[in-house]
């Protein structure tokens, strides 16, 4: 190989777009990723991540991500509490828990346990490790009980 010839490859950009990430690659055209759980990622944050939908994507346009109410959203804000070490394990497991319980309710009984857990959590958010993330997990609770 003639060592002055440059030789263009690799991937020059990249986008997450409804659960997955589409890629531009000089050589091979367009390739499209779905991430996996791992040590870094957990299955919850993927759910979390893929109830963003877009019916069209323009990135010059710079949509903003708006998560929906899911229960995806709190789990994937657990995981990531855990991992980070952002809120004690018992509390962890303890909302997790009450997350599933209020998950089975309907109607009212639904809406008046997630109201109390969110309100319980953005008290309890104040000293939280990771105050910002304790937050937003009490906030995705909150949207829930709406």
């Amino acid at each position: 190989m003639d060592s002055t010839k440059l030789v263009d490859a690799g991937s020059w950009s990249a986008y997450w777009y409804n659960g997955y990430i589409v890629s531009s690659e000089i050589s091979r055209g367009l390739d499209i990723y779905e991430l996996l759980p791992s040590g870094l990622l957990s299955r919850n944050e993927l759910d979390a991540a893929k109830t963003v939908r877009l019916d069209y994507l323009n990135v010059q346009d710079q949509p903003r991500n708006v998560w929906p109410a899911s229960f995806a959203v709190p789990r994937a804000y657990l995981d990531q509490l855990a991992r980070d070490n952002g809120l004690p394990a018992e509390r962890i497991a303890a909302v997790r828990a009450e997350l599933t319980r209020a998950e089975g309710l309907t109607g009212a009984a639904r809406k008046a346990a997630l109201a109390a857990l969110a309100t319980q959590l953005h008290t309890e958010a104040r000293s939280a490790t990771d105050q910002p993330r304790a937050h937003a997990l009490a906030s995705a609770i909150g949207e829930l009980a709406k």
